[in-house]
C-alpha cells in the first residue's frame, strides 16, 4: 500500500520496487532489511455467493448495539429479519429506524412463541442472555447471542443440559468471526503455513466512548455496563473473544486458566468496574495469554488497537485488525514470516463465512459455523478466569 511504502521510505527500508513472480496483480516486493523481500499484496476480491438456504429469524434483546453485527451477518446469510422485542425505549427507537418494516413484539414470549422463528438473536444485558437463550431452545429454536453468552458456571451447566435435551444450537458471537484478518490467519494455519501452533498472545485495549458506530459506547454507557454483575466482569466479557481465538488457532480441545488478574486503575466513581485484566492460558494443543483493557487513547481513532500474535514452530503471524498504527487507519491487516520471507497481507477482501454456515447449520442441522463445544469451552474458561482473578491495586 502507499501509506506502507511511505512509512518504510521515512524509516530507511526502502529499497526498489521490483514485481514478485507468482503474486496476486497489484502485489509488490518491498526490499527489507539484509535485502529480504517483505511482499505487500492485497488478496484479490472474492464474490460472495448468493445465499443457499432461507430461515427467519427474530431479535430478542438488543441491550447492545452489537446486534446490528449479529442481524446483519444473519441476513448475509439468507435469514429474513421478521420480529424485534427490546427493553430499552431509546435502543428500540434506533433498531427500527433501521429496520422500518419489522415487526415489533411487545413480550419476550410473542417471539419465543412464534412458530415461524428459527433463530433468536440476542444483545440483551449480558448475565439475562443464557436464561434466554435456554428459553428459546426449549421452544424449538436456535440461538445466537452477543459476547459473553454466559457469566455464571450455573448458567453454562444448565445451557449445556439444555442443548442435549433439545438438540437445538447455543451460539456465541465471538470477535474471530467478524475479523477477516482472523479468518485468514486461520486459513493460514489450517494450510501448515507456519507449522504448529505454540502460543497465541492477544492485546485487545477497547474505548468506552466512541460517539459514532456500533461497538457500543456509540451513545454512551448504559448502568449495567459498570455492573460486573450484569456485564460479567472484564475477563468473562472482553476476554471470551480472546478465549475463543486461542482455542480456534491452537486447536485445544482441553484448556485451563493458569492464572488471572484484574484491576479498576481510573473509574474510582465505579469501584466495581474492571477497567484492565489478563490471563495466562494452558491447552493441550498450545497455550495463551490476553490482556484486556478499557485505555484507547482518543487519538488512536478508532474503538481499539486490537493485536493477535500467533507463534508456531515454522514462522509467527501478526494480526492488526482494527488499525495500522502510524501507517494507515485500515484494518485487517496480516504480517506472516515464515521460512522464505516477511510478508504483508492486506485482507479486506476476504468474505465472512460466519453468516451463510450458520444459516447452513438451522438447515441441516450441523456445526460447520462455529463448533459446539469450543464454543462452551471458551465461554467455561473466561468465567473461571474472572471468578479466580487475583483484584491488583495499583498506587498512584
Amino acid at each position: 500500500s502507499t501509506g506502507r511504502r511511505d512509512f518504510l521510505k521515512q524509516a530507511g527500508l526502502m529499497a526498489p520496487v521490483a514485481i514478485m513472480a507468482g503474486l496476486p496483480e497489484g502485489a509488490m516486493a518491498l526490499g527489507g532489511a539484509h535485502g529480504r523481500a517483505v511482499e505487500d499484496a492485497v488478496l484479490p476480491t472474492q464474490a460472495e455467493e448468493a445465499p443457499k438456504y432461507h430461515i427467519k429469524f427474530a431479535v430478542c434483546g438488543m441491550s447492545h448495539d452489537h446486534i446490528y453485527n449479529l442481524v446483519a451477518a444473519v441476513q448475509r446469510g439468507g435469514g429474513e429479519l421478521v420480529a424485534a422485542w427490546g427493553g430499552e425505549e431509546d435502543k428500540l427507537a434506533a433498531f427500527k429506524k433501521r429496520f422500518p418494516g419489522v415487526k415489533i413484539a411487545k413480550a419476550q414470549d410473542e417471539i419465543l412463541d412464534d412458530p415461524s422463528v428459527q433463530l433468536v438473536l440476542s444483545s440483551q444485558i449480558a448475565n439475562e442472555r443464557a436464561a434466554l437463550g435456554v428459553r428459546a431452545m426449549e421452544r424449538g429454536k436456535d440461538y445466537l447471542a452477543d459476547k459473553p453468552g454466559i457469566t455464571t458456571l450455573e448458567q453454562l451447566a444448565e445451557v449445556r443440559r439444555t442443548i442435549a435435551e433439545t438438540k437445538r444450537i447455543y451460539a456465541i458471537y465471538y470477535g474471530l468471526l467478524e475479523e477477516k484478518a482472523a479468518v485468514y490467519a486461520g486459513t493460514l494455519i489450517q494450510q501448515g503455513a507456519m507449522g504448529k501452533v505454540i502460543q497465541t498472545i492477544n492485546i485487545a485495549p477497547h474505548q468506552i466512548v466512541q460517539g459514532r458506530g456500533d461497538a457500543g459506547g456509540g451513545s454512551g454507557r448504559p448502568e449495567w455496563f459498570w455492573n460486573p454483575d450484569q456485564f460479567g466482569g472484564i475477563l468473562c466479557d472482553l476476554g471470551s473473544h480472546q478465549a475463543d481465538q486461542f482455542l480456534f488457532y491452537t486447536g485445544s480441545k482441553q484448556a485451563e486458566i493458569v492464572e488471572s488478574q484484574m484491576a479498576n486503575v481510573r473509574h474510582p466513581n465505579h469501584p466495581r468496574f474492571q477497567d484492565f485484566g489478563d490471563m495466562v492460558l494452558r491447552g493441550d494443543r498450545g497455550l495463551g495469554y490476553a490482556r484486556v483493557d478499557w485505555f484507547s487513547p482518543k487519538g488512536l481513532g478508532t474503538w481499539g488497537d486490537g493485536r493477535v500474535f500467533i507463534l508456531g514452530t515454522d514462522g509467527y503471524i501478526e494480526v492488526r485488525g482494527d488499525t495500522d498504527v502510524g501507517v494507515k487507519s485500515q484494518g485487517n491487516n496480516l504480517f506472516i514470516v515464515d521460512s522464505k520471507q516477511p510478508r504483508y497481507i492486506d485482507c479486506s477482501n476476504v468474505p465472512l463465512p460466519f453468516g451463510p454456515q450458520l444459516v447452513a447449520d438451522i438447515v441441516n442441522r450441523t456445526h460447520l459455523a462455529q463448533d459446539q463445544e469450543r464454543c462452551l469451552l471458551a465461554a467455561e474458561l473466561v468465567i473461571k478466569a474472572q471468578r479466580n482473578a487475583k483484584l491488583v491495586t495499583l498506587k498512584d
